[in-house]
Order: C-alpha cells, then structure tokens, then sequence
C-alpha cells in the first residue's frame, strides 16, 4: 500500500522538475540554471534530481521530449512562389530564434545533444526533422514546378538555411535586420534556380549592361590573389 501511495509522489516531484526547469530557463537562460535552483524551485531535494538526470541539460532534454517546453513551430507556405514562400519562412525562424528565451532554449538543446547520443537523436526527430522535412518539401515541390534546378542538392539547400539561424544563436549575433533574409535566398536561389525561371537573379553584363561589362573586364585583369614569394621572406 506505501508503494502505491509513493509512485504518484515520484510522478508529481518528476513533473514539478520539469516545470520548473522550463521556468527557470525562461526567467535566467540556460547559463544561470543550475541543479540547485532546480530543485529548490520544485520542491525536492537536490539528490533526488540527481537520482533521475545526470545533469542540467539531460533535464532540458526530457523536457523538451516530455511537451512541457516547446519547440520552434513555424509554418511553411506553398503559394507557388518559391522565393516568396522561403523568405517568409526564414523571418519566423531568424524573428522567433531572436527571442532571448528561444535562443536560451536552443543552446541548451545544443549542449544536451552534445552530451548524450541518445538525447541527440530523440531531440532530432521531436525538434528538427518535422521543421527539416517541411522545407525539403516545399524545396521539392518548386523543383518539380520547374522553379529550381532538377539536379539541385536540396538537403544541402535545407542544411545551409536552417544552420544559418543556429549559428546566430549560438554566436550570440544580434537579430538580424529585416533584409537578411532576402540577402540568404539571393545567394541560395541564384545557384538552384532552373535557367530562365525569374526566380534567378538577372546577370547585368547578359543583359548588356556596358558598365557591368567593364567592369568585369577590368577585375578579370588583376590577379585573384597575390602570394609572397618564400625567397623574399626574412627568415
């Protein structure tokens, strides 16, 4: 009968752990948790902590896992333009990345994953993989509608937008400005576009632009790069 009455303890003090995980990391980041303020917070003993989660991240992750904190959720649309579709997309992720308490989240999943294999895997397919999926798709799609080049590599096009948005947080960048988005799909998009899709990005020296024209002359005049030459280097 005591063994009944102490599993939904263990259940409560469990689920008080993980809430209070998740407030404290939105109050002070993921820097300023620590196990004590965990335990404190909901109201059990340090060891009984430890007796569950090797650390402070291993917490983050079963919190994360549990549903009790909550992943980036962003919508990816199909209105048939790609380019417009990708740059909506990426001011959510780069506008909702830029929330102090987001990005507090993300470097703790960072360093979770980093930890244990089994938590990097399992916060894979709960966090990354649906947003993942969604924009290989959309990415599919366009290439299928001729926007984009068939031949394409489209999980290294998904690869480079996402891990751009993680870099930022995790070098701690400040929010980028509104453009940026703009500036990452001109980049992407001018090397997958299908030839003569308007989604490319027009060439002014094609277009007979004379200025453009000349001045890639003259740059294609100059050397690349200039090396110093060993034997003139004072040893």
């Amino acid at each position: 009968m005591s063994g009944q009455r102490g599993r939904p303890r263990s259940s409560e003090a469990h689920q008080a752990i993980l809430e209070a995980t998740r407030d404290l990391l939105t109050i002070g980041g993921y820097e300023r948790l620590t196990i004590e303020a965990i335990a404190a917070r909901a109201g059990v003993g340090k060891q009984t902590v430890y007796r569950w989660w090797p650390s402070k991240a291993a917490i983050v992750a079963e919190a994360v896992l549990a549903g009790v904190i909550g992943g980036p959720s962003t919508v990816l649309d199909d209105t048939g333009d790609i380019a417009a579709d990708l740059g909506s997309w990426i001011q959510q992720m780069t506008s909702g990345l830029g929330d102090p308490q987001a990005g507090a989240l993300t470097r703790a999943l960072t360093v979770a994953s980093a930890e244990r294999e089994t938590d990097a895997e399992r916060l894979y397919e709960k966090s990354v993989a649906p947003l993942r999926d969604n924009l290989l798709r959309r990415l599919s799609g366009a290439a299928s509608a001729g926007q984009i080049r068939p031949d394409a590599d489209l999980e290294a096009v998904a690869d480079a937008i996402m891990g751009v948005a993680l870099y930022r947080v995790l070098a701690r960048s400040a929010p980028p400005p509104a453009a940026y988005g703009d500036g990452l799909l001109a980049v992407l998009l001018r090397g997958i576009a299908a030839p003569g899709d308007p989604v490319a990005p027009a060439d002014p020296v094609a277009s007979g632009d004379p200025v453009a024209s000349s001045d890639r002359a003259a740059s294609a005049s100059e050397p690349v790069l200039s090396r110093p030459q060993v034997g003139n280097l004072e040893t």
